[in-house]
């Protein structure tokens, strides 16, 4: 059974429809690449993706744990080739986790490793270079 409906629009715009639940994702080219850059393009849906499976499936692991990674935030950065053929060539992402008494050691050291191995990590081509920085924020300690 399918589970996305693409149609092209026109002017270098689609529009993808979630089967399931009907959500819709409109894209458009780039503007260094012919496009208006007035909505996702099919790449930065590709970084985009890889965020969101890395920071689910943390969360996925975290909820088995006990814990509930709430507020963690990542910001991702899309570097394309400068040459032909015109590919993604890195993604950097970067995980901002804000203090928690529950992130001990072990745990962060589990979620470092959730993160590099989610299923789109593991699906992207390995000629495309995965940065993922992590800033784990300290608690403060109050009057002490």
């Amino acid at each position: 059974m399918p589970t996305i409906q693409t149609t092209y629009l026109g002017d270098l715009r689609t529009e993808a429809i979630h089967l399931q639940s009907g959500t819709r994702i409109i894209t458009d080219a780039p503007t260094d690449n012919m496009g208006k850059g007035e909505a996702f393009s099919p790449t930065d849906l590709v970084a985009a993706s890889l965020g969101s499976c890395i920071i689910t499936t943390m969360g996925i692991v975290a909820r088995r744990e006990g814990i509930e990674l709430i507020n963690g935030e990542l910001t991702i950065t899309k570097v394309m080739s400068k040459d032909a053929p015109r590919r993604i060539v890195r993604i950097e992402i970067d995980i901002m986790m804000p203090p928690s008494e529950a992130y001990s050691d072990t745990f962060r050291a589990k979620m470092e490793h959730t993160a590099h191995t989610c299923p789109v990590a593991l699906s992207l081509h390995p000629d495309l270079e995965q940065v993922i920085r992590f800033e784990w924020q300290e608690s403060v300690q109050v009057g002490a």
